[in-house]
């Protein structure tokens, strides 16, 4: 998978992406992550990429001009195509669900917001798709953006040590995962449940599924209406 991230702080990515599970994707060739930086295809001498809204309103919203020129330069650096997002509050709540999806994609093309937001002929000129981290505003789309490509990446085929790591994860089976032990077996007076001690993967299968029931229950009934 090639992953492009257009961004006016392409360095708020090099952290992330050099540590963990992405960067060990990265070495293995699973995923290649490109950064561009918007301003770079600014035409002023002051780098300039946003203005004042139209009908007067309180910020500045990102101009179209170097968002589709940074975007035309990018497109052309790869023969696949690309699916373009744009990482905006107005989006699509992301979920796991969606995570699947993507990581299906050979390439994808994202774009992160900042101050009041995109002119609006940026999402329909370059017939982009919105998604959501939540609902909730950060200051840009680069942290929603690097959430997106942790989600993802993971997913890939020879990204994770072990491949059935991310089939008990939360939410991949619509429930919240079951609660997890490891040595010692008894902490300050806390015991792990004896049935995780039987060596009865049948009997320990099936307490783990009433224990994701009863957590998602709990803690996100919601989960269990859909």
């Amino acid at each position: 998978m090639r992953v492009d991230c257009l961004t006016l702080f392409p360095e708020m990515f090099e952290s992330p992406l050099s540590h963990s599970i992405l960067k060990r994707a990265q070495e293995k060739g699973a995923v290649e992550i490109v950064l561009s930086n918007i301003r770079d295809f600014a035409t002023d001498d002051y780098k300039k990429v946003d203005d004042k809204p139209y009908g007067g309103g309180p910020g500045m919203v990102m101009m179209p001009g170097p968002v589709f020129d940074c975007f035309e330069h990018v497109e052309k650096l790869s023969p696949e195509k690309g699916r373009v997002i744009l990482l905006t509050p107005q989006g699509q709540k992301f979920n796991q669900a969606k995570a699947v999806e993507l990581s299906k994609e050979k390439r994808l093309i994202l774009i992160s917001g900042r101050y009041e937001g995109f002119d609006e002929r940026i999402r329909t000129g370059l017939g982009a798709e919105q998604i959501s981290i939540g609902d909730y505003v950060n200051s840009g789309g680069e942290l929603a953006a690097m959430v997106l490509i942790d989600a993802v990446v993971r997913l890939l085929e020879g990204v994770l040590g072990d491949e059935d790591s991310s089939k008990d994860d939360s939410f991949s089976n619509g429930l919240l995962e079951y609660p997890q032990y490891t040595r010692p077996e008894v902490f300050r007076d806390m015991k792990v449940p004896e049935i995780l001690l039987s060596g009865d993967h049948g009997k320990i299968a099936e307490w783990r599924r009433k224990q994701s029931l009863e957590r998602t229950r709990e803690q996100r009934p919601d989960l269990l209406e859909e």
